[in-house]
C-alpha cells in the first residue's frame, strides 16, 4: 500500500509505529518523500530533512517497501547533479525509486545514473509521458494515471483501458520472469474507479502465467 498522506507532511514516530504494529505480518508500505523537500525546496538545503524521513519510516522495518521522490513538470533536468548529489547521501538500506514528469529527463544519462544508485524509475501510464520499460533496479514502480478532465465520477469505469493493460501486463510479466518486484499503482482518473482497474489488471496479468 503506498502511503500519500507523507507527500503532505513527515509522519510522527507514534504513526508510523501504529502502521506497523496494526498491520499483518507480509504487508509492505510504499511512501512519497514529502513534497517539501521536491517541490517546495527541489532538494535545495533538503538533505537533512530526508535523512529524518528516510530514519522514521524504517521504523517500518521489513514492511518498509519502497520510498519515492516524485518531482513536479517544473523539476527539470537543470537539477542532473543536484538529484545525483541527493541519491547519493540517502542513508543507505531502503529502495529508492524517482518520478519525473518532465519527458526531458529520460535520457541514457539519466537511466545510467539512477542505476549507479540502484534507483527505480516510475514507469507511467500518462497521456503526456511515453510508456518506459527501463529496469535500473532490481524492483520497478509503475503508476496507471489519468487525464482529469477525462474523468466525471469516481464510482465506476468510465474508460475501456484493457488494450493498455494487456501490453502493461506483457511487460509486467516479463518484469517478474526476471524476479524483479513491481509495485504498482492505479489512481481514479486512469479509468474511473481505480479498484476496477486494478481488478482487471490482476485478472490479465494471472493470464500472462
Amino acid at each position: 500500500m503506498e502511503i500519500d498522506s507523507t507527500f503532505y507532511a513527515a509522519p510522527r514516530a507514534s504513526v508510523v509505529e501504529g502502521w506497523r504494529d496494526r498491520t499483518p505480518d507480509g504487508f509492505t508500505f510504499a511512501a512519497k518523500f514529502p513534497r517539501q523537500i521536491t517541490h517546495d525546496k527541489q532538494l535545495v538545503g533538503a538533505q537533512a530533512e530526508a535523512t529524518a524521513f528516510v530514519e522514521r519510516m524504517q521504523i517500518l522495518g521489513d514492511k518498509l517497501g519502497v520510498l519515492t521522490l516524485q518531482f513536479a513538470y517544473d523539476f527539470s533536468p537543470e537539477g542532473f547533479s543536484r538529484l545525483d548529489e541527493f541519491l547519493s547521501a540517502l542513508p543507505a538500506g531502503p529502495r529508492y525509486a524517482v518520478e519525473v514528469r518532465n519527458r526531458k529527463w529520460l535520457t541514457p544519462d539519466f537511466g545510467e545514473m539512477l542505476s549507479n544508485h540502484r534507483a527505480a524509475l516510475v514507469l507511467q501510464d500518462l497521456y503526456y509521458m511515453p510508456k518506459m520499460s527501463w529496469l535500473t533496479a532490481d524492483f520497478s514502480v509503475i503508476r496507471w494515471l489519468g487525464r482529469r478532465s477525462d474523468i466525471e465520477k469516481f464510482d465506476r469505469i468510465q474508460i475501456d483501458r484493457t488494450p493498455e493493460l494487456i501490453a502493461w501486463a506483457a511487460r509486467v510479466r516479463t518484469f517478474l520472469d526476471r524476479d524483479v518486484d513491481v509495485y504498482g499503482y492505479f489512481n481514479n482518473h486512469f479509468a474511473g474507479h481505480s479498484p476496477a482497474s486494478l481488478r482487471l489488471f490482476a485478472d490479465i496479468i494471472e493470464r500472462t502465467k
